[in-house]
């Protein structure tokens, strides 16, 4: 199984979101996404998940590091993605707090240990753009 994120980039930051659940991992932080559902592509499944816990419309642009295994033979799998206006912002629907979060300010959070391994390719990615 599939899990996609997004790393929405927006003047030189990139979005992070607070979990509020499972208690073992409230108050970390991951990459906006979710599953890969049966017959979508990971493009389609990000665009929603970004709807669904952001409520924010997203354009998925290409890969961001390598794939992450996960437990029980998950893979994470980054994408980057911009807002497609300017003017939204995104908000916590499913999760406790949102962030914009500067390439210097990456390791200051308390991020799950599926995304930090990502931190390199998250600060080069913000390096570039």
């Amino acid at each position: 199984m599939v899990i996609v994120g997004a790393a929405i980039v927006r003047n030189g930051q990139v979005l992070a979101q607070q979990r509020a659940w499972p208690a073992d991992h409230a108050g970390q932080w991951e990459l906006p996404g979710g599953r890969v559902e049966d017959g979508e592509s990971d493009e389609a499944a990000l665009a929603r998940e970004c709807l669904e816990e952001l409520d924010v419309v997203v354009t998925v642009a290409g890969r961001v590091g390598d794939d992450v295994p996960l437990p029980n033979g998950k893979l994470l799998r980054i994408y980057a993605a911009s807002l497609v206006s300017a003017g939204d912002e995104p908000r916590a629907v499913e999760h406790r707090d949102v962030q914009w979060v500067s390439a210097g300010e990456l390791g200051d959070l308390d991020w799950l240990p599926a995304d930090r391994v990502l931190l390199p390719d998250l600060h080069a990615l913000l390096s570039s753009t």
